[in-house]
């Protein structure tokens, strides 16, 4: 528990924003999602350190290397000998942040986890609230550290709210802290709806035929290569286009077709006019640990975009998208095939407008503002406990 703010001397920091850490499992120039999402807009709140896990070197001294990636955001990524045991990693990752620390003459307001991993070299660090953004069950993915479970609990135990990024993952860790709340992945809707006004062809895909059925995101154990590969097979005058960073699995072990075209990652900025050419969204998940409590981002991305989209039955997906008619659920090949006939052909101008009606009342600015309101609660209730004035993110409310 962070000790009260009246046992720390704040003159220093009075005239600044309150300094926000934010320790990722996944770096900011990855697949652009939550976690940018969220900290972007907290930056009109904070100062953002978004902390990155370690790269390694072969020589050089330890460091942390710093950039800036929007206003009021710092990305900071400690870069360490490969020679390190691995034991030494967090001892020397906490010397490089303290030393941060000292040298800017700043203290943490607020800790934001979204890996457990980090409490390994923050756990002597206080501040005014500890948040938990837990948007997906790390354990169950492919080479997760094996002290990730033991860390998660001492994180449940340390933090003051708890933000589960799915309706399943709430439900799995709503009793484990009294202070739970389900934040599904929301929707930045003006963005993807620039593919609803027919952006040029990217260049990349400008000559592949249709119909095109797409997919975006992380190409990593969660997705069903064999269903890919069997579809594409069974239909080769569709075309299937998937842009994403492979992950954790062998790019080799990717099925090669004529009509599979694995382009790579693109940037955010860019996946509306990719969109905007594809007859058919996709989200071909395998049903195993890895995928049991995911909210996928992508699902209000495509109907904000337009796209139909049919998707393996994942809990998230199917309920609310599913039940709603607003997504297809394929159980098996047989059930994608047909389901993807009869979008090709079934007008979209009913489904747009409900699928238009569901979104209308969510975003990432919404949703912040509901967990930033929480965090103010949350960091009221720390200041009665301890009988001292309301912490440095009281002025934020007004931009909540």
């Amino acid at each position: 528990m962070a000790a009260p703010i009246a046992a720390r001397d704040v003159s220093h920091r009075v005239a600044r924003r309150p300094l926000l850490l934010c320790f990722s499992h996944l770096r900011w120039d990855f697949v652009y999602q939550r976690p940018q999402h969220l900290m972007t807009l907290a930056a009109s709140d904070y100062e953002i350190w978004f902390i990155e896990e370690p790269v390694f070197e072969t020589a050089g001294e330890p460091r942390l290397e710093r950039r800036a990636v929007a206003d009021h955001i710092t990305a900071i990524v400690p870069v360490l000998a490969a020679a390190e045991r691995a034991l030494r990693i967090p001892r020397v990752q906490r010397k490089l942040l303290d030393r941060l620390l000292r040298a800017e003459r700043r203290h943490p307001d607020v800790l934001w986890y979204y890996t457990p991993m980090a409490l390994e070299f923050t756990n002597h660090l206080s501040a005014d609230l500890c948040v938990y953004d837990n948007m997906d069950e790390l354990s169950a993915f492919r080479h997760a550290p094996a002290r990730l479970l033991e860390l998660e609990q001492a994180v449940f135990a340390r933090c003051d709210l708890v933000f589960c990024g799915g309706r399943s993952l709430y439900e799995a860790k709503r009793r484990r802290h009294p202070y739970v709340h389900a934040f599904p992945s929301s929707i930045d809707r003006a963005h993807f709806a620039q593919a609803r006004s027919s952006p040029a062809d990217p260049p990349d895909q400008r000559q592949i035929a249709h119909p095109r059925l797409g997919y975006f995101g992380v190409i990593d154990e969660r997705m069903d290569l064999d269903l890919v590969a069997e579809l594409a097979q069974s239909r080769p005058s569709w075309q299937f286009i998937l842009l994403g960073p492979t992950a954790k699995i062998d790019a080799a072990s990717l099925p090669r077709r004529p009509n599979l075209h694995w382009l790579g990652q693109r940037s955010y900025e860019a996946l509306p006019s990719y969109l905007a050419h594809w007859d058919i969204g996709i989200m071909p998940f395998a049903l195993n640990d890895a995928t049991r409590y995911i909210s996928p981002t992508k699902t209000p991305e495509f109907l904000a975009a337009g796209v139909p989209v049919v998707s393996a039955p994942i809990r998230d997906v199917v309920l609310p998208y599913g039940e709603r008619g607003l997504v297809e659920i394929a159980h098996d090949s047989a059930d994608w095939i047909a389901c993807i006939e009869s979008l090709l052909v079934r007008p979209h101008r009913s489904w747009l407008a409900d699928a238009d009606a569901f979104l209308a009342d969510m975003s990432w600015r919404a949703t912040w503002r509901s967990m930033h309101a929480l965090m103010i609660g949350a960091a009221r209730r720390r200041a009665t406990r301890f009988a001292v004035p309301p912490p440095l993110i009281e002025p934020a409310i007004g931009s909540a």
